[in-house]
């Protein structure tokens, strides 16, 4: 049957796209802590690492786009808190998170509980502008919670002495550092409540880091605040410090000393009230844009899952993988390269004119010294069969038989003369012996 035809048989890439869509769609975004390990930083400008604990790791990539925002270099071995989405990578069918942001570890787990209380008390209801308590136009006495040696005090102090030395003011001392700070700082506004003697409290501390400021974001302490009868104003830290008591008090004010400003009167009481208001529309403001922001990030990821740059994203991913893969093949090229210019070395070694010249006049040699030892053998054989045919040769010999005293008789015509019936009177005869010859005429 044809997976053309039927839709129930999946190819590899449908089945890839598939799972993505149903990780990104269904899954959303996840947090999570882990240690960095494999990074990679190429030069497109993404990241790529895996996140691991002590059992398992995840793969990850963090693109340009959003790791331009990280406030520190990541390395192998940080401790990390990542805001992520989960999301297949398809050409591999490898499971992988594609990192949103990412902070150190501490921080970031601090700054994680801080967005879950923030959302969670909002869900209920207690930042919402409409549960807010109006401050008392003429407060008639305050109180303030904090430290009893800390600097906040004496700045409230001081702008209080300078702007209405008559307001009553009564201190509830307490701890605004550490881990039994949070209860303490509650206990002192039920207690504020119960003695009901000041119409409007003034919460707070001077500034310090995020861990110092952290009691001023308990849970416990923030229902405490939204629960309270009196008009609560949060002045904790500096201007650009914010807490979960900001946000549940009925009004944050920037510093201590501008709280204090808040509560007293002056010859310019009008321009107090008018603050008053513009404190409450900024608060207002504040919670609308956190509002509108928080349904903007929502609308964000719904749009970024749709967005062309997803695929952008996969696809930048899937390069950067194939020019490692590239400058890897071309590495392996340029090693073969090199070992075949030096085997073709090599030979030309082997079969270099002078090495061939050097090694056929060796064998010229060894030839010629052969030819040469032939010819020895041969002259030498030759000089010894001459001297067993002469040796031959004397044996039959006429001379040989002359010299045993035989000799040779002649006529003049050369004829040998082996019979008197060959002669005649007159004739010359020529007898041959070992030393000579002799003449003789017949008679």
């Amino acid at each position: 049957m044809s997976s053309l035809t039927n839709q129930n048989i999946f190819t590899v890439s449908r089945l890839n796209a598939e799972v993505r869509l149903l990780l990104e769609n269904e899954m959303g975004i996840v947090w999570l802590v882990g240690e960095i390990s494999n990074f990679s930083a190429p030069v497109s400008g993404h990241w790529y690492f895996t996140l691991k604990d002590a059992r398992a790791q995840v793969k990850c990539a963090m693109f340009r786009g959003n790791n331009r925002h990280t406030s520190f270099k990541p390395a192998n071995g940080n401790q990390v808190l990542v805001k992520a989405r989960l999301s297949l990578y398809e050409p591999r069918g490898d499971y992988q998170l594609i990192i949103e942001s990412m902070q150190a570890e501490g921080d970031g787990r601090l700054q994680q509980q801080f967005e879950q209380l923030k959302m969670k008390l909002a869900a209920e209801g207690l930042l919402a502008q409409t549960n807010k308590q109006p401050l008392p136009e003429h407060p008639k006495c305050v109180g303030i919670v904090t430290s009893k040696t800390g600097a906040a005090l004496y700045d409230i102090l001081d702008v209080l002495k300078r702007r209405d030395p008559t307001l009553p003011v009564v201190i509830y001392p307490t701890m605004v550092q550490g881990e039994d700070a949070a209860i303490q700082i509650a206990q002192a506004i039920g207690c504020a409540n119960s003695r009901n003697e000041c119409d409007v409290l003034i919460v707070g501390r001077g500034g310090g880091s995020l861990e110092d400021l952290w009691c001023f974001n308990n849970e416990i302490l923030a229902r405490t605040i939204a629960a309270s009868q009196i008009p609560i104003i949060s002045a904790v830290g500096h201007e650009v410090d914010v807490t979960i008591a900001d946000f549940v008090a009925d009004m944050r004010a920037p510093t201590p000393s501008a709280a204090a400003e808040l509560v007293s009167r002056d010859n310019s009481h009008k321009a107090q009230g008018l603050a008053t208001r513009e404190q409450k529309l900024f608060a207002a403001m504040r919670y609308y844009f956190a509002e509108q922001k928080q349904q903007m990030r929502q609308l964000e990821h719904r749009l970024e899952r749709q967005h062309p740059n997803q695929q952008l994203q996969r696809q930048s991913q899937q390069l950067d993988e194939l020019d490692a893969r590239l400058q890897r093949a071309m590495q392996r090229y340029i090693t073969q390269y090199q070992h075949k210019i030096e085997r073709q070395l090599h030979r030309i070694q082997l079969n270099s004119p002078a090495k061939r010249l050097s090694s056929q006049q060796a064998a010229l040699a060894r030839v010629e010294q052969k030819l040469l030892d032939a010819m020895d053998r041969k002259l030498l054989k030759a000089r010894h069969q001459l001297a067993l045919a002469a040796e031959k040769l004397d044996t039959v010999s006429p001379l040989a038989t002359l010299k045993r005293g035989y000799s040779i008789t002649q006529n003049d015509h050369g004829d040998v003369i082996h019979s008197t019936s060959q002669l005649k009177t007159g004739d010359t005869l020529v007898t041959r012996l070992v030393d000579g010859e002799v003449r003789s005429t017949v008679n």
